[in-house]
């Protein structure tokens, strides 16, 4: 009966994950180089002397037509180096700028207090996000704002992360993982997630939507503007499978900082919808199947978790080849432990607790 109920489980799982791979896939029209529209790059930075200079060397790196592009770096008071790493780095680079937030935008706090002052100043009609801890392509850029046709409000990019070893390797794919459930979602027309470090959209969309003031405070605020986006019923939100606009950001360095991170990450995503929910409880289904199993271990149920790990290589595998990025046996390996961890984990913590701190923070 056990093999019965697991194997329906991973049937169920690979489907989903088909459905998922034909959506990422999905080919979009772009505008020509001659056509890119203004663009503003905005990156929130708290407490981040360690991380933002490889950021800015990446930045000051971007392919993009001269005088259409203004890069803001928003200094979220930090309290370490940050500000005058800043200031240094782009005392002679005329496209950049630096502001700590003048002000609190409504109830807004945080982050989203932040970039809601960038977005305030940005001249670009089109905003591009990214986090101090990443590095961007240098086409990232081009490649992101010119998939916005004039039906198009919402651009999302994938993220990879560095990996020295396994701990880090399995971050990396598990980002892998995410965006390309995300992207496969979003290119169905059914968005259900999305991340502020590689992300970005219509400053008039956005103001349309009222800003990140006219939203509920969530401590992730891609998300909530997202949804917000997506339920004018308006625009195409789309999450085009390129290389060219490709960020890749440090991992986390330690259980603790994966812990906050991933919880951050649930508590935003309580405010899910039926259909993201339903994406959790098939990627839970078959974790539950596989904490049980050596309770009914038999040659069966062997051959069943040897399925799972064939389905979730044959998903993750292409994705890798077509960004062009390494893909690990051993990070593999160690992506399925640390993914049925915190799969069973978070959930109850997250019931149970919704506090979140970040970047020296709590909500």
């Amino acid at each position: 009966m056990f093999e019965i109920v697991f194997l329906i489980a991973l049937i169920f799982y690979f489907t989903v994950l088909v459905i998922f791979s034909i959506g990422a896939s999905k080919k979009f029209n772009r505008l020509d180089g001659n056509k890119l529209p203004l663009a503003s790059v905005i990156v929130a930075a708290r407490n981040e002397e360690l991380n933002i200079l490889d950021c800015l060397d990446s930045l000051n790196k971007l392919e993009y037509p001269e005088g259409k592009l203004e890069v803001i770096i928003i200094d979220d008071h930090s309290t370490d180096k940050t500000y005058s790493i800043i200031t240094e780095f782009i005392h002679d680079k005329p496209i950049f700028k630096v502001v700590q937030p003048a002000k609190e935008i409504g109830s807004l706090r945080g982050k989203a207090n932040a970039i809601a002052n960038g977005i305030e100043i940005a001249s670009g009609e089109i905003i591009l996000t990214t986090d101090a801890d990443c590095s961007v392509s240098k086409t990232w850029a081009k490649t992101i704002a010119s998939y916005f046709k004039d039906d198009v409000a919402m651009v999302c990019g994938y993220t990879n992360q560095f990996s020295k070893n396994i701990f880090e390797g399995a971050q990396s794919i598990d980002f892998i993982h995410l965006l390309t459930v995300a992207a496969g979602t979003m290119n169905l027309g059914k968005p259900i997630s999305a991340i502020g470090n590689n992300m970005s959209y219509r400053k008039s969309v956005y103001q349309e939507v009222g800003g990140y003031e006219a939203l509920e405070f969530s401590v992730t605020e891609d998300f909530n503007l997202l949804m917000a986006i997506h339920k004018l019923k308006k625009y195409k939100i789309i999450y085009p499978l390129d290389i060219g606009g490709l960020v890749t950001s440090k991992p986390m360095e330690d259980i603790k900082s994966l812990y906050w991170q991933k919880k951050r990450w649930s508590v935003g995503g309580l405010k899910s919808d039926i259909a993201g929910f339903s994406v959790m409880l098939l990627a839970y289904a078959p974790q539950i199947c596989l904490l049980l199993s050596p309770f009914y271990f038999s040659k069966e149920v062997l051959y069943l978790i040897f399925f799972k790990l064939i389905i979730d290589f044959t998903f993750l595998k292409p994705i890798h080849s077509r960004l062009e990025l390494q893909f690990s046996i051993k990070h593999f390996l160690g992506f399925q432990i640390y993914y049925f961890l915190y799969v069973l984990i978070m959930p109850p913590l997250v019931f149970l607790n919704r506090k979140v701190e970040w970047k020296g923070r709590k909500y």
